[in-house]
């Protein structure tokens, strides 16, 4: 009984001690801030709400603290440095502040946090896609600390240049790729419209039609070829088996002498259009 007087004595002074403590935490908007007392977690709601960044925040009840002001770089550096530091590729921002990265280097990421997976980083103060940083991870949470200058720029030009061009992942390629870098620029690419699978394939087969004179009406995928409706310049629908590979026709939908496969679907559209 005295050893558990003792310790709810022990908490009631860590208690009074932390409502005239200063302390330093980071903040998320719309989110809480938590410090240590006695080897006990205490969480607040900050004071204003929408505060976010680094702050010196002082409780001012159980369930408030109070922004007293900005934390400043030094303090927010010797309050990292409690933490691993891990090596991350910006990908796609998820709010102002919140990016989605995924790790430089997965056997290193496996080997510290026991799994390798995409991870938010909070309080993303510079970088852009695709640069990597430097951050901590505190075992709930993974903040920025700093852009990694030490890392080449022409990687991140090189990936900005083929999204750009809507060069598929699986498509690209250039000297110094990994696969962490391919899995950092699909994560990237996926929210951009024109990336995805169907998207891709539609702009494949709209632009070859297009050169030759038609319109792509519509397709549906038949595992190694396409059964595609196009329409012709003067209005006519045809529909056409065409080879995934190389656009090379399987089945032109008309008579042309077992000479099929002689044609694409660009040059299609022009012997049809002779036949009519």
């Amino acid at each position: 009984m005295t050893d558990i007087r003792k310790l709810i004595n022990q908490i009631a002074i860590a208690e009074a001690h932390l409502y005239t403590t200063q302390f330093l935490a980071p903040c998320v908007k719309g989110g809480r801030v938590r410090t240590r007392v006695a080897g006990m977690i205490y969480t607040f709601s900050p004071k204003p709400s929408k505060f976010q960044g680094w702050g010196i925040f002082q409780a001012v009840d159980e369930k408030t603290a109070t922004v007293i002001e900005e934390a400043d770089l030094p303090q927010i550096g010797e309050y990292l440095q409690q933490f691993p530091q891990i090596r991350l590729r910006l990908a796609h921002q998820l709010q102002k502040q919140t990016w989605l990265a995924y790790p430089v280097n997965e056997v290193d990421m496996r080997q510290r946090l026991k799994v390798v997976k995409p991870i938010a980083i909070h309080l993303v103060t510079e970088g852009i896609a695709f640069e990597q940083i430097i951050a901590r991870w505190n075992g709930h949470s993974c903040w920025f600390e700093e852009v990694d200058r030490r890392t080449d720029p022409v990687i991140v030009e090189t990936l900005q240049s083929a999204v750009k061009q809507l060069i598929p992942a699986e498509e690209l390629q250039f000297k110094g790729i990994t696969p962490e870098i391919r899995t950092a620029y699909e994560l990237a690419t996926r929210r951009i419209e024109g990336f995805s699978q169907p998207q891709q394939d539609e702009k494949r087969l709209r632009k070859a039609l297009q050169i030759g004179g038609g319109t792509l009406n519509q397709f549906h995928d038949r595992s190694d070829y396409w059964t595609v409706d196009w329409t012709t310049a003067d209005g006519v629908r045809h529909s056409s088996a065409i080879a995934k590979t190389d656009l090379t026709v399987v089945s032109s939908g008309i008579c042309l002498s077992g000479r099929d496969r002689d044609f694409d679907l660009q040059s299609l559209v022009a012997v049809i259009e002779q036949q009519e």
